[in-house]
């Protein structure tokens, strides 16, 4: 009986000691080993036997990229208001000895130092240009937390500002603000509209008219042509038949009728042979008349 407790125990006790000499650091973790109190070495991923009872490896450092998450923190601007800013930050342990022995307690730390540097750029600024300036402020308070923390180990690889939250009442102040820049806007649009409607209104009535006139012009010019052309083919045709002066004195009559219907006929030019054409119709009527009161005489 005595002998199988011996037993067992030396079997807790080679266990133990198993588990205390060889250990398997996992993938993306570090280890850091102290011998007798003192740094001895860092620990990669894989198996590593330590000396027991000797060596002492404490917690495993992940050397993955965190994220971390801060509180809202109160901030004052420029133009003395206060908003409420969250912050999110990425970062990369790089040296797990110096991330273990040179600050006590990496988070805090890093929040704290944010939290001075974010209140700093952030009260240089007024709200305005907190609001529309993120990039400028995530770069600055990259490059202040990359070089207060590079002494620990510690790589910070982006800071996002996740929102600004100003007072209510301020956010009221802004979005009638807004609303009054979209409805100038608006009016401004529609105005430009109505007189882009009415230029090219205008444009086309006085493109039209032109047209019009154009039109009109060419037509009475058609008409005055055909007019002429018809005129001098009649008076070519009545002199080349070379007629009677009474013939030609009745067709000078009948023509005259025609010459004045034009509606652009504003002045009507009498010819000289219309003179000569009455004169030889009343000396033709006179003979006339000469001739049967001769006739009436003589019975």
């Amino acid at each position: 009986m005595v002998g199988a407790i011996v037993a067992a125990v030396v079997v807790v006790f080679l266990v133990i000691l198993f588990a205390r000499t060889v250990r398997i650091v996992p993938q993306a973790r570090a280890g850091i080993v102290e011998r007798l109190g003192r740094y001895n070495r860092t620990l990669g991923p894989g198996m590593t036997v330590l000396v027991p009872f000797v060596d002492r490896l404490r917690p495993l450092i992940d050397l993955r990229e965190q994220v971390v998450t801060f509180a809202p923190q109160p901030v004052i601007t420029q133009d003395n208001l206060v908003v409420q800013i969250d912050t999110v930050l990425y970062f990369t342990v790089n040296d797990a000895r110096s991330a273990t022995y040179e600050v006590a307690n990496p988070l805090q730390a890093i929040e704290q130092i944010t939290v001075t540097t974010l209140r700093n750029v952030i009260g240089s600024l007024s709200l305005e240009d907190a609001l529309t300036s993120r990039d400028h402020i995530n770069a600055q308070l990259r490059g202040v937390l990359d070089e207060a923390t590079n002494k620990w180990g510690i790589r910070v690889n982006r800071v996002e500002l996740k929102s600004i939250d100003p007072p209510g009442s301020i956010q009221e102040a802004m979005e009638k603000q807004m609303r009054a820049e979209r409805d100038r806007r608006a009016a401004i649009l529609n105005a430009e509209g109505v007189k882009q409607s009415q230029i090219l209104t205008a444009e086309g009535q006085q493109r039209a008219a032109i047209l019009t006139a154009e039109g009109e012009k060419q037509a009475a010019i058609l008409r005055a042509q055909g007019e002429a052309q018809a005129i001098q083919t009649v008076f070519e045709a009545i002199h080349s038949a070379e007629p009677d002066p009474k013939v030609l004195s009745y067709q000078y009559m009948q023509m005259l009728p025609r010459l004045a219907q034009g509606d652009a006929n504003k002045v009507f030019v009498i010819p000289s042979e219309f003179s000569d054409a009455v004169g030889g119709l009343g000396r033709m009527f006179r003979q006339d008349d000469h001739n049967g009161g001769s006739t009436e005489d003589g019975e």
